[in-house]
């Protein structure tokens, strides 16, 4: 009866809002004025009295459907080469903004703007332009794909993803060029901005209309509100956004980029040379991104440096059975990168490792997104070690209805005789403005040193964003035969079916509870292989949250699970057994499932406070050992905090912690420790300084049978591991614009034999990097 009466309720107040956010759709005409603005943080200048003005904010989270209590007015006009906004956001509580002087896209705990686009109207993909209250700029896309793409894995669908309209298929690493500046003024701040026409793509008509969402963040009270009516009760943030009309005549003008790039490394490894000397390398390589019309624009590298500046965060691995993710970071992969999103990860541009040249074509041609690539990489990475191998990716998406797509991936890995191809369709549905139904199948052909397999991989997802009541229903079927060279999907041979509800209430204004709320989720994976069709792994969850009053944020997880250990995974196990003064070995006799293993979690956030800000959880549950195909206690901890003494410094740290133990006897398989601290010196707008240190204390001890019985791997008997790994690294970075830089940088690792001893710690690698880039733009 409980039950019933919550959902009912549910369905009540998601009707209601529904209602309430198809009503107030909001329009603007844009006037075009033939002048310019001095971009200085000002609204003072004239042109300013003529732009149309949006105000009228409401507030999205935690509640959404409410007056903004901060007053937020956004100024904006158009000239023919550039779109105006000017921001005046004023304070009501006192002098409680939250602004630094941080590295772009770096201001996710300050107050900001962000601007969201929808220059094609299409209510898919968002340019996105964000500032701070000094101008510091982030920008980047969001999309209302809540999918796996090529830099980023699948996400759960909209009934969860996107009620943060922050957060959801938001990425930041493209960058555009555009101008923007800011000040403290008494009651608030100003921000000025100024994107050109030639840093976005657009629709090919002499009069359009885009679509325009604009959030504000407010740090001190946690409250994020939007210009147009947003409500949760709607499986569509982007579908929910104003429009600016009229613009016509736009002129972007010839849009034609080259940047020639030198980097210079000395690199120094024992595995290097002698192992004492630097092994110096230079390199030349040269980009060129040419806007072919205002929505199609070509890419094409040589020889390209993708070096990375910072090193990946540490994960904790041990215990791993399945590949990790990690996000793209490289420059050409990024521009466009939002329009390769598909439902799974068919497209993973990190297995691109050491590319020699590439070229790219993405955009829009009528209701058509296309993103096509090739690129070849070094001849290292060859299947069959004596050929470079060549991929081609292409993902088209056609947009019709309302939010509605259909799209098509095919990719292939070219190496010599041998492949891996896939073809894919999808489509996706909006109805009844709170539900998407979502549909995949792909094929995949391989062909890898004589090892020739073919599979299918099938996805359904069906979604409910409701403002109280929501669900994510996902059933998923992968055959062993399927491989995505080209892609990311680190699992097959499996049917999965999940099952995600979620109900949300709300309390009233100023409570000290402003929501709270819990997802239920059921799990059921079963094999997929010749001969072995039974069920695998089950999960329930229960996942309780809370915001309250001010931003603190309190999340918890209540887990049940049961595993079924894969026979095929310990067939070159053997156990040596000792008969006295005497050994033999004996075949290794895979145990019977793991059933009712339970666990619990509870995770604290705090506001953003002008100085620091932090989280912690700590998870305690019984989990599988997998290479011993035994029971154990895992218990993890994690933290982070970032720190903000002044302006222009800033620094985060964070600490992780694994320690599994056996079930049997107490003692410990593994544990990993990972601490980190990043510190940034802004010094000026272009110019900043990092340092990055990290240690990765890892350790696993031999394995054993569940009798104490030593583990041979094919023969060898296991002998455990340890590492102790301490890595430092320097960066100096002069980057006025995007695409002219300087970076110079040192990077070291050493080991050491017992952790966090700081004693006997030998160098394993270090090496010095520079790059010089410069952006020619007509």
């Amino acid at each position: 009866m409980l039950v019933t009466f919550l959902l009912a309720t549910a369905l009540l107040q998601d009707s209601t809002l529904v209602y309430s956010g198809r009503a107030n759709r909001t329009r603007v005409d844009v006037p075009r004025i033939d002048s310019v603005a001095v971009i200085d943080g000002s609204l003072d200048d004239p042109v300013w009295r003529r732009a149309a003005r949006l105000a009228g904010f409401s507030q999205y989270q935690p509640v959404d459907g409410r007056p903004a209590e901060e007053p937020t007015e956004v100024l904006v006009w158009y000239s023919p080469e550039a779109i105006y906004f000017g921001i005046r956001a004023r304070e009501i509580h006192g002098n409680v903004v939250r602004a630094t002087h941080a590295n772009r896209d770096n201001i996710d705990s300050e107050d900001q703007i962000q601007i969201l686009l929808d220059t094609d109207n299409a209510r898919q993909i968002a340019f996105l332009f964000g500032v701070n209250p000094y101008g510091v700029q982030q920008d980047g896309t969001r999309s209302a794909q809540f999918a796996g793409g090529a830099g980023g894995p699948s996400a759960t669908g909209g009934g969860f993803r996107n009620i943060n309209p922050l957060e959801g298929s938001v990425d930041l690493n493209p960058d555009y060029f555009f101008e923007s500046k800011g000040r403290l003024v008494e009651g608030g701040y100003e921000v000025e901005v100024r994107i050109p026409f030639k840093s976005l793509r657009y629709q090919a008509t002499r009069v359009q209309s885009w679509g325009i969402h604009i959030l504000r963040r407010v740090q001190h009270s946690g409250f994020q509100d939007t210009w147009a009516p947003a409500v949760r009760a709607n499986a569509n943030f982007l579908a929910q956004s104003g429009s600016l009309n009229g613009l016509h005549d736009l002129k972007r003008g010839l849009v034609l980029e080259a940047t020639p790039t030198m980097t210079a490394r000395a690199d120094r490894s024992p595995t290097i040379g002698n192992g004492r000397d630097y092994q110096k390398k230079a390199d030349l390589s040269g980009d060129v991104r040419w806007g072919i019309r205002q929505n199609l624009t070509l890419n094409g590298t040589i020889n390209p440096d993708f070096s990375q500046v910072e090193a990946d965060v540490g994960q904790v691995l041990l215990n791993e059975r399945f590949a990790l993710f990690y996000p793209e970071k490289r420059p050409f992969f990024l521009d466009g990168l939002e329009l390769f999103d598909s439902p799974n990860q068919l497209i993973y541009t990190r297995q691109i490792v050491a590319p020699l040249g590439g070229v790219k074509l993405a955009g829009k041609l009528g209701g058509t997104n296309i993103a096509s690539m090739i690129a070849g990489d070094d001849r290292q990475y060859s299947w069959a070690g004596n050929h470079s191998p060549l991929f081609g990716v292409s993902r088209i998406r056609y947009d019709y209805g309302s939010s509605n797509t259909l799209g098509a991936v095919l990719t292939t890995r070219e190496d010599g005789a041998n492949f891996s191809r896939v073809a894919a369709g999808d489509f996706r549905f909006y109805h009844s403005k709170l539900y998407f139904a979502q549909f995949q199948a792909a094929e995949s052909w391989t062909d890898s040193v004589r090892n020739r397999r073919n599979g299918s991989l099938y996805q359904a997802d069906w979604d409910r964003t409701g403002r109280a009541w929501g669900f994510h229903y996902t059933l998923r079927s992968l055959d062993p035969g399927f491989k995505a060279a080209a892609g990311f999907v680190n699992r097959t041979g499996i049917v999965e079916a999940r099952a995600f509800n979620r109900l949300s209430f709300y309390g009233a204004q100023g409570a000290l509870v402003q929501t709270y709320g819990s997802f239920f989720g059921l799990g059921r994976i079963w094999n997929n292989v010749r001969g072995s069709h039974g069920l695998a792994e089950t999960s329930e969850q229960i996942l309780p949250s809370a915001t309250l009053r001010g931003g603190w944020n309190l999340s918890g997880a209540l887990t049940h699970a049961y595993f079924a250990f894969d026979p095929g995974l310990y067939s070159g196990l053997t156990i040596q057994r000792s008969l006295g003064p005497l050994t033999d070995t004996a075949a290794f006799l895979v145990p019977a499932p793991e059933k009712d293993q339970w666990g619990g979690s509870f995770r604290a956030t705090t506001p953003t406070y002008r100085h620091f800000s932090g989280t912690a959880s700590i998870t305690e549950s019984q989990v599988p050992i997998f290479r011993e195909a035994a029971p154990g206690n895992s218990s993890r901890i994690d933290a982070a905090l970032d720190v903000r003494p002044t302006t222009a410094i800033r620094s985060s740290l964070s600490f992780s912690r694994l320690t599994i133990a056996r079930k049997s006897d107490g003692s410990r398989f593994s544990s990993e420790t990972i601490p980190r601290i990043k510190v940034e010196y802004q010094v000026s707008p272009p110019i900043f300084l990092r340092l990055v240190g990290q240690y990765a204390a890892r350790s696993r001890s031999p394995l054993e049978d569940r009798n104490g019985n030593p583990i041979l791997v094919n023969g060898v008997l296991d002998s455990g591991s340890t590492t102790n790994e301490f890595s430092t690294d320097w960066l100096f970075s002069y980057r006025p614009v995007p695409g002219t830089l300087v970076y110079l940088g040192y990077g070291s690792t050493l080991e050491e034999p017992r952790e966090f001893r700081f004693q006997d710690l030998r160098r394993t690698r270090d090496g010095f990097f520079g790059k010089i880039s410069y952006l020619f733009r007509l």
